[in-house]
């Protein structure tokens, strides 16, 4: 918070992060959320957030509490306790298609090693499974198949009354796997290992479906790999978001030129034509068709950008480590003019005539520089830490979580201003203290 409250300046970004960060005026007239709501219920750092339905979220944290919430008026609807850990993944659970009241459930993973079951209209815990031999660190599930996965140390498949399937033995890569539901000749689930991702020189961060034919797969040193999802075969690959010109082809080279943390993916979002990578402190924009980045961002916050989500409008919303929430516009860029030839007197004796070995690099950069840039229309300043993560409600709002521990609703202040003044007016109606004229 003290950059923003004294304007003071940033240490070095790096040996290839010299492009300034891009920040914003006080007037944001782009930006529609002027108004917020500072919602308190939390105790310690606050990182999942998910939808329940149209009005309402969960939140959760490293208090191990799990609070409902209603994101229309911030209202606190429901604390659920059950936990004595942290929180370490939160989901939201169908209701089986057997059961008659059609409740919103939610699945919580602990660090003190169980899952709990939760009726988010109750508040009642539904069921607890404390079987496993190390913490839960992610949750899915797969409704086609009426099963739900937890991953950590291991691989389990689980049935909806929490029945355990079957599992995989100690995971050690990321691995493809394929998993075998019951037949007329064999009644048990199984779990069969396909492939291990072995492409990438360091950890996978992050992976993400793009769309039914292929998925995307980022790594601790900046590679991204684009998979076929049928064959597992590499479609595309980036492996220098940091820097345009290909010039690092190994893992040494990349570490002798930037810090891990300064290129590493955390995080991944898409639409139909693009993937959107948080690369350290920066946003690219990697076209599918194209295969190539074709804008970006390379210092978007002071530091690294943790959850990013793509908005109506070619918009796209970051949060990041220095506890900032920043709106961006994927715009096209205009092309510029081509350069005049000179003409008359000195050109006779090549005083003005373009030296076309000297012009043939600015030509080439021309041609290489992204056709789109990522323009700042709003820079939301409310947290006092890191921003851990975000929702986006169309009707409601923005709502993002903190390691302040405070959860804050961001508000279309245009929007809300209305909706007072039509109150208003109802109830000025209701008191017979407005008269309307027939």
């Amino acid at each position: 918070m003290l950059r923003w409250l004294i304007g003071g300046g940033r240490e070095p970004q790096g040996l290839a992060e010299k492009s300034p960060l891009q920040t914003i005026g006080e007037e944001q007239t782009q930006n529609p959320y002027t108004e917020l709501l500072v919602l308190k219920a939390h105790h310690d750092i606050v990182r999942f957030l998910v939808q329940l339905d149209e009005y309402r979220f969960a939140s959760a944290g490293d208090d191990g509490i799990v609070v409902v919430w209603n994101a229309q008026t911030g209202e606190k609807l429901l604390e659920l306790n059950g936990h004595t850990q942290k929180i370490t993944a939160l989901i939201t659970f169908p209701s089986s298609e057997a059961c008659e009241e059609k409740n919103q459930l939610i699945l919580t993973a602990s660090a003190d090693r169980t899952v709990i079951l939760w009726d988010c209209d109750t508040g009642r815990q539904v069921q607890k499974v404390s079987c496993f031999q190390s913490t839960v660190k992610c949750l899915i599930v797969l409704q086609r198949l009426d099963v739900w996965l937890s991953g950590g140390n291991d691989l389990c498949v689980w049935n909806q009354k929490l029945d355990l399937l079957c599992k995989t033995s100690h995971l050690s890569d990321t691995v493809i796997f394929r998993l075998v539901a019951p037949t007329e000749e064999s009644l048990e689930w199984d779990i069969l290992e396909i492939k291990r991702l072995l492409d990438h020189q360091d950890n996978i961060l992050s992976l993400v479906n793009v769309n039914d034919v292929s998925f995307v797969t980022g790594s601790h040193v900046g590679e991204m790999i684009i998979w076929d999802i049928l064959d597992w075969t590499v479609q595309a690959c980036e492996c220098n978001f940091w820097d345009p010109s290909p010039q690092l082809d190994t893992q040494q080279e990349i570490k002798l030129c930037q810090k891990p943390n300064d290129i590493s993916i955390h995080h991944f979002t898409w639409d139909e034509e693009n993937v959107f990578a948080a690369v350290g402190k920066g946003l690219y924009v990697y076209n599918l068709q194209l295969k190539r980045v074709i804008a970006c961002q390379k210092s978007a916050h002071d530091s690294n950008v943790l959850h990013i989500a793509k908005l109506p409008n070619r918009q796209l919303i970051s949060c990041s480590e220095d506890g900032s929430v920043r709106i961006w516009e994927l715009r096209e860029k205009q092309q510029l003019a081509a350069e005049p030839v000179p003409t008359g007197f000195f050109n006779m004796w090549g005083f003005g005539r373009v030296n076309k070995q000297a012009s043939q690099p600015v030509k080439k950069q021309q041609e290489n520089a992204p056709p789109c840039s990522l323009e700042l229309i709003g820079d939301l300043i409310g947290h006092s830490s890191s921003v851990e993560m975000f929702l986006y409600f169309e009707d409601h709002g923005l709502v993002t979580c903190s390691a302040d521990h405070l959860i804050i609703l961001w508000k279309n202040g245009e929007k809300e201003s209305g909706l007072r003044s039509l109150k208003l007016f109802q109830k000025l109606e209701e008191d017979g203290d407005l008269y309307l004229a027939v």
